[in-house]
Order: C-alpha cells, then sequence, then structure tokens
C-alpha cells in the first residue's frame, strides 16, 4: 500500500516542564575558541549517570584538543522537547544534542542535521564496524548516511531481588511471562515494611511510561496501528495489556506510580524499596556499583513475555550534530572521544567510576574486555542476549507498518504518545479506567493513522 507524504515537521510539546539546568566545564554559551580555532561546543544532554560521568571527564578532552565545552543537562522528558525544539527550528543554540534513533531518521529525512560518515571514513580507528549493527542502521538517515554515533545502549530485562524473593520462598524463572511476574509481585509485595512488589514506570510520557507498556503490548500481540495504518489501541489485545500493566502497578507497585519515571524507580530499587523492576539493561550497572546498597543482590533474567519469545527493547542515548552548527569539525571531535572504546576503558578502568558506569551496550567489543567481564558478571551476558534478541521491524505477533519496539517511528508519535501515556497515568492513578484512557488513546490515533493510509 502507497502512503501518504509524511509531514516535513515534527510535533512539539509545548512548555518545558521545568527550567534548563546549566552546567559547564567553562561558560554555557562560551567563545574562548579550541586550538582549531572554534567556539566552545554547547552541549545539550540528557541527565542519566552516564552523562553525569562524561561530563566529570570532559575536562581531559578540552587539554588533550583545546576544545572547552559547555553542558545544558535535562531530564529525558524535557530534553526530547527541546532537542525537537532546537532541530525544527535550526536556532543554532548548540553544536551536539542527545538523539535516538526514533528522532534521527526524521531529523535527517528533513535535512536538519549534519551527516557524520565522511568523518568515519577518514577515520579507520573509530572502528565503525564494532559499533552493533541494529544502532549503525538505526542512526542513519533514509538516505543511507550515517547521522549520529551511539553513546550507550540497551535493551531490556527483568531485575530482581534474589534474597526478597527467598524470604516468601519464590524462585523467578529463567524466562519469565507476565503471569510470573504478576504472581510473584504480589506476594512478594510488602515482604519488608514499605517494600513494593515491582517498580514500573508510571509517569506520562512516550519515553517513560509507554516506553514500558509498549513492549508489553507487544508481546500481548497488540500493536498501534495494523498494515494497513488502521489504529489498534482499543483492540482486545491492547485492553488486555494495558489493564495487566495498570493493575499490578495499582496492587504491587511502587506509592504514587502515576509520577515515577526511571529514575525515580533506580532510586527506589537502590533504597531496597522495591523487589523487581521490569527496565532498561543499562539500569543494571547502577544496581552492581561498588557503592550500591543492593550490589550483589540482584538477579537478572529476560523481560517478561505472553506471546512472543522475546519483549526487550532497543534504544540508545546517541550524539547527534545540527545542521545549524557552525563548529561540526570541533563537534565530530567531541562524538568521537565520547563514542570510542578508548572512553570505555578510561571510564572502566578508574576505580574512581568502574564498568559499571561506564557507557556500554553499543559495541560489540566491550563483551570481550575482561574487566567488564569482571564487573558484569551478574547480568553481561543477559545484557547481550537481550540486545541480539530485540527487533525493531517485527517486535510483536503481527506485522507493522512503522519501526520500533518501544517507540512508533513516526513524526507524530511524540505529541500522540505524550497524550496517550498522559491517558495511561491517568488510570493508574485511578483517575479513570483502562477503558476509557485507551478508548480516548484511539480516539486520537484515528487521525494520525489516516494521513499514512491513501
Amino acid at each position: 500500500m502507497k502512503h501518504s507524504r509524511r509531514p516535513s515537521t515534527i510535533s512539539v510539546v509545548g512548555g518545558l516542564a521545568v527550567a534548563l539546568v546549566v552546567t559547564a566545564c567553562s561558560g554555557a554559551g562560551g567563545t574562548r575558541g579550541g586550538d582549531d580555532g572554534a567556539q566552545a561546543l554547547r552541549v545539550l544532554m540528557v541527565n542519566n549517570p552516564q552523562m553525569k560521568t562524561l561530563e566529570k571527564l570532559t575536562p581531559e578532552f578540552t587539554k588533550e584538543t583545546g576544545i572547552e565545552v559547555a553542558f545544558t543537562s535535562l531530564p529525558e522528558n524535557d530534553v526530547r522537547d527541546k532537542v525537537s525544539q532546537e532541530y525544527s527550528s535550526q536556532a543554532g543554540q548548540y553544536d551536539i544534542t542527545s538523539v535516538s534513533a526514533f528522532e534521527v531518521p526524521i531529523f535527517a529525512k528533513n535535512g536538519w542535521m549534519q551527516p557524520l560518515d565522511d568523518y568515519v571514513a577518514q577515520d579507520p580507528s573509530y572502528d565503525q564496524d564494532d559499533i552493533f549493527p541494529a544502532f549503525t542502521k538505526g542512526l542513519s538517515g533514509p538516505d543511507g548516511r550515517l547521522y549520529a554515533e551511539p553513546f550507550y545502549g540497551e535493551s531490556s530485562f527483568t531485575m530482581f531481588r534474589k534474597d526478597l524473593l527467598e524470604k516468601k520462598g519464590l524462585t523467578m524463572p529463567d524466562n519469565p511471562t507476565w503471569d510470573d511476574i504478576v504472581d510473584i509481585a504480589a506476594k512478594v509485595n510488602d515482604v519488608e515494611p514499605g517494600v513494593a512488589g515491582i517498580c514500573l514506570r508510571g509517569l506520562a510520557g512516550w519515553g517513560q511510561n509507554l516506553a514500558a507498556l509498549d513492549t508489553v503490548i507487544n508481546t500481548y500481540g497488540g500493536q498501534w496501528f495494523d498494515m494497513g495504518w488502521d489504529a489498534k489501541l482499543d483492540s482486545p489485545q491492547v485492553k488486555s495489556a494495558t489493564q495487566m500493566y495498570v493493575d499490578l502497578l495499582r496492587e504491587s507497585g511502587e506509592p504514587g506510580a502515576a509520577q515515577t519515571g526511571v529514575q525515580e524507580c533506580i532510586n527506589i530499587m537502590l533504597q531496597g524499596k522495591a523487589a523487581i523492576m521490569y527496565d532498561a539493561t543499562s539500569i543494571a550497572g547502577l544496581l552492581e556499583a561498588p557503592d550500591s546498597p543492593i550490589k550483589g543482590k540482584v538477579g537478572y533474567v529476560p523481560a517478561p513475555v505472553k506471546k512472543t519469545d522475546n519483549s526487550g527493547w532497543l534504544w540508545t542515548w546517541a550524539w547527534g550534530i545540527p545542521k545549524s552548527s557552525e563548529n561540526a569539525e570541533a563537534a565530530w571531535k567531541f562524538i568521537r572521544w565520547a563514542t570510542s572504546s578508548d572512553y570505555e576503558k578510561r571510564v572502566g578502568d578508574d576505580p574512581q567510576y568502574g564498568w559499571t558506569v561506564a557507557p556500554t551496550g553499543k559495541r560489540s567489543s566491550t563483551y570481550d574486555q575482561p574487566g567488564y567481564i569482571q564487573a558484569a558478571a551478574p547480568y553481561y551476558k543477559q545484557e547481550k542476549a537481550a540486545l541480539d534478541a530485540a527487533d525493531p521491524t517485527h517486535p510483536g505477533v503481527d506485522p507493522q507498518p512503522y519501526t520500533g519496539i518501544q517507540f512508533v517511528g513516526i513524526a507524530e508519535f511524540p505529541d500522540l504518545g505524550t497524550q496517550v501515556g498522559q491517558a495511561v497515568a491517568d488510570a493508574i492513578a485511578g483517575n479513570i479506567t483502562v477503558d476509557r484512557a485507551l478508548a480516548k488513546a484511539q480516539e486520537l490515533a484515528v487521525p494520525v493513522g489516516e494521513k499514512y493510509q491513501e
């Protein structure tokens, strides 16, 4: 079936929820040049732990190159809004930004990004072939050119407190189903005072609650759109998946789940306040860090399934250069430094940081590093297996006309996903029923699907 031409701009959610948090190696927006005469690089990034480590080590890059770097750091929901604004407006406020495999094909198609393949071709030592092929493909544009490099990659799996399950005489299956998770979470809920059976993302957002829920929808046999671009968010499969997710959180989940995002769930796990967490594989390094209070107490198994063999997602926070940047060459030098195997080793071999906080999950050579194998022994095999198994082109039961596991790879999805995520959060909070939430979701999705029909 032919599809109508996709809109040329991405929907931008209005209004940032929080003020910009600006940190810098020099003053933000500074103009002191490096050895190549370039202006200080301005970097917009998500405020994840791996990024914070990068910021601390960036003075080493500045010492090596003479290029200064100023960082603007934002939470995930907010950085996505700001990134969309930056690229669609070509405002020229930033030289490098966090981007993902969702944004890159759309931004590249619209001519909003600097291609990177020429830089890579001139630098064989960078070893692009070492990057997992799924990420290289996902960070390329419709023209086949490379537009971003992954900082770290992740899939998703199930993390659980072995000691808390043992208190109840429970064993986590090697390949759990969602029925297994519901049963175990209910039995281990309140195993100790204030300990939730499970922590899941409930906070509204296409990259928050929908990231996890969409994998559930896939494995239950649901999808956002069928091959004819008919919206399917009110289908029995989607209703069954969403009802399970909402009920699980309301009955065995963390308090205030409708306001809990990925960072809050990480904190809850580290504080020993949840027995199970289904989320990103990149979180495992934080749980096993030397200073983690639950180090050695966590087990790792694949993402829960229902009708599919696997259900992990595929994600990367990558670095891209807006077309409006006048410092592309200096920006590439920073991207090359930050995404290299040398940088991984720099973080991994440093006792102050270690392999558990290194930006891994993007290079196959990482899984041959003795230091990483030792530090990530509880989970590295499960992590690599999840990355290898993830299939963004066919993650569910039926074929889909879009690419994406935990997102729908179309320009309208940030706005659509945010609104659907809010309806799901309202159901988690008990403000509306799941049926009502999905009726609203279907109403929002129908006109989007119609744009792609003949």
